[in-house]
């Protein structure tokens, strides 16, 4: 189905406008299921683990993300998603606060992001599941046909249940948050009976935990901020979600508190198992359960915790999946893109062409990546190109709260969540989420210290970047070309 929209500037009430509006989508989601659908789409158990890679620095780092990237990004979200609640969430407002064509590219960007965020995940994925055997999956972690394998098994699952639809696709999600966060409980209290009984390896003090600039781990600052990203997911969706500026604002904060808690206490607990030059920036959550679960002779809570972890993973490549398809879908419909992406199924009700073309997309480039790279090079490169992308539609979304302050609807929408502070507060929280948003693209370009070719890295990763924003622009002026034929 294709709906044609006006291709000049939106209308004045952007509450009342709806654009990408679609009847069809089916309303199966309540509050439980947005707030797990968060966690499972934000926390992330290999961020712990790169956060442990770094050392004690991290402790502040999460902080300092928190305070100021995390909880203003929040605010926003919760202001743009209750002024407009319609399907493409950061799509939507950014095309409200600039027009048709900044609207494309932040919602061209957010959705190509995905073919490198998603085999970055699957990776990560994969080697976390290599603990399911315990001790003896360690060498399986750092296996490529292993991890491959996994990776592809765990991507078909997601596609297939995101395509069947929401009603069932949300239970993988929910799956997800009680997966992700249940192991990462686990990990916090077996890391402080260990501690307890024979000390912390790791000796934390004031000054070892404060920020430290050094040219081979600040390419690991984007990641910090990258890892409180996902919140405004579930915006995209909220066609889907059963009252939605009700629901969405408490869902943000709920998960929000249980997220930024997790990520501070997970680091803790891995840097009081390990060493920080021991920790895998993949895998390090579980090898660190490993390590204390055998130190306590309960090696079986390692492994429980790898099978809930595993499901948790799967439910966050779901949630991605669902959550990111809906941006190509509401672009296919303004007729942008091509016609197939606006079309979703005719049982299931889903947008099924964005769905499997994310998918193939995505395991070409997981193949690809693996060309004259090791397993970590290859994931770093996949995490800092996803960074890059992923980081454009965010710069549009502060600016866009911070344009949208003059619109007379936020003053009249009852319904909507205003960011608290009047002009002052949407400045406050826009300016440091663009700032810390710009501060992350540019470190992610630096080049870590391990990796085994600084000038390769940083050539795949440029080139890769560089080529997904022109296949945008390219698609644009096509699309832009055959409405005016049409019109």
């Amino acid at each position: 189905m294709q709906i044609d929209l006006p291709s000049g500037p939106p209308a004045e009430s952007g509450a009342a406008s709806a654009p990408g509006s679609q009847p069809q989508l089916r309303k199966t989601m309540g509050f439980w299921d947005v707030l797990l659908f968060n966690i499972a789409t934000v926390l992330g158990p290999r961020w712990i683990a790169a956060a442990g890679h770094n050392g004690p620095s991290s402790i502040s780092l999460w902080v300092i993300a928190a305070v100021f990237f995390f909880v203003p990004g929040a605010l926003v979200i919760n202001e743009l998603s209750s002024r407009f609640p319609q399907e493409g969430g950061l799509y939507a407002w950014s095309r409200e606060a600039f027009g048709p064509f900044h609207g494309f590219i932040a919602g061209w960007t957010y959705w190509i992001y995905t073919v490198f965020y998603f085999p970055g995940l699957l990776l990560a994925s994969a080697s976390m599941s290599a603990y399911v055997l315990g001790s003896r999956g360690v060498a399986l972690a750092e296996n490529r046909g292993f991890l491959l394998t996994v990776s592809m098994a765990l991507l078909l699952a997601a596609v297939l249940l995101n395509i069947v639809g929401l009603n069932v696709g949300k239970w993988l999600q929910n799956a997800g948050g009680v997966g992700t966060y249940v192991p990462l409980l686990m990990l916090a209290a077996i890391a402080a009976l260990v501690w307890f009984h024979h000390g912390s390896v790791t000796h934390f003090t004031f000054a070892d935990m404060l920020p430290r600039w050094n040219w081979n781990t600040v390419n690991f600052w984007s990641q910090i901020a990258f890892a409180f990203t996902g919140l405004e997911l579930v915006s995209a969706m909220s066609e889907e979600v059963r009252d939605p500026r009700r629901t969405l604002p408490r869902a943000v904060f709920g998960a929000g508190a249980m997220i930024a808690f997790m990520y501070i206490a997970g680091t803790f607990a891995v840097l009081a198992l390990l060493p920080s030059g021991n920790v895998d920036p993949q895998s390090g959550v579980f090898q660190a359960i490993t390590i204390g679960s055998d130190a306590l002779r309960l090696g079986f809570l390692g492994i429980l915790a790898a099978v809930l972890v595993t499901a948790g993973n799967a439910g966050g490549v779901g949630s991605t999946v669902a959550g990111i398809a809906r941006v190509p879908f509401v672009v296919g419909i303004d007729r942008y893109l091509p016609a197939a992406f606006g079309k979703i199924h005719p049982r299931w009700k889903t947008p099924y062409v964005s769905i499997l073309v994310q998918a193939v997309l995505s395991g070409a480039i997981l193949l690809v990546s693996q060309i004259n790279e090791t397993t970590r090079g290859a994931y770093q490169m996949l995490v800092d190109a996803a960074i890059i992308l992923y980081f454009i539609p965010f710069l549009y979304m502060f600016a866009a709260v911070i344009k949208l302050f003059w619109r007379k609807d936020r003053r009249e929408n009852p319904h909507a969540v205003l960011v608290p502070g009047g002009r002052i507060g949407v400045w406050i929280c826009g300016g440091l989420g663009f700032l810390i948003v710009l501060i992350g693209i540019v470190v992610s370009l630096i080049p870590p210290g391990d990796a085994a070719s600084k000038f390769g890295f940083e050539l795949k990763l440029l080139i890769g970047t560089a080529a997904s924003i022109l296949l945008g622009l390219i698609l644009y002026w096509r699309g832009a070309r055959t409405k005016q034929t049409v019109s």
